[in-house]
């Protein structure tokens, strides 16, 4: 298989209205080799952090209050600056209709909770091999 466009340095934001499930995101994403992860706790503040660095990819959980992952999701697919920003959700559903929804809003991956570090990382590997342009500009 043909190595991917991965790059372990570049920033991750987790973001998830539960603190126990942003440190185990954090340390699985550690364990695949990711040291810049910074966190939010509602899609809201993490936003306003898109706003300010620019983020190699985006985890989110769906179920948050007040603002649903979802939501989030759709706010950042419709910001000119933000919206190529990878974007994987991260849910305890696994409710078709819940994937489909997130599929026509623009998510990039979606994983069902509960998961492993091998999980994360074909999810996270998934969305780099995809050749969209975007990251896969040397692409051979």
């Amino acid at each position: 298989m043909p190595g991917m466009a991965l790059d372990p340095s570049m920033s991750v934001l987790v973001v998830d209205d539960y603190a126990t499930m942003i440190r185990i995101i954090r340390n699985l994403l550690r364990q695949l080799g990711f040291a810049d992860v910074d966190e939010a706790s509602d899609g809201a503040s993490a936003l306003s952090k898109m706003q300010a660095k620019r983020y190699g990819l985006v985890i989110s959980d769906w179920n948050m209050e007040p603002m649903t992952g979802f939501d989030f999701l759709r706010e950042v697919r419709s910001d000119p600056k933000l919206k190529a920003t990878p974007f994987i959700m991260v849910t305890a559903e696994s409710k078709t209709e819940n994937v489909i929804a997130a599929r026509k809003a623009g998510v990039n991956n979606y994983i069902v909770k509960p998961f492993n570090a091998q999980t994360l990382k074909a999810k996270i590997e998934a969305v780099f091999a995809k050749p969209d342009g975007a990251s896969a500009s040397t692409a051979a």
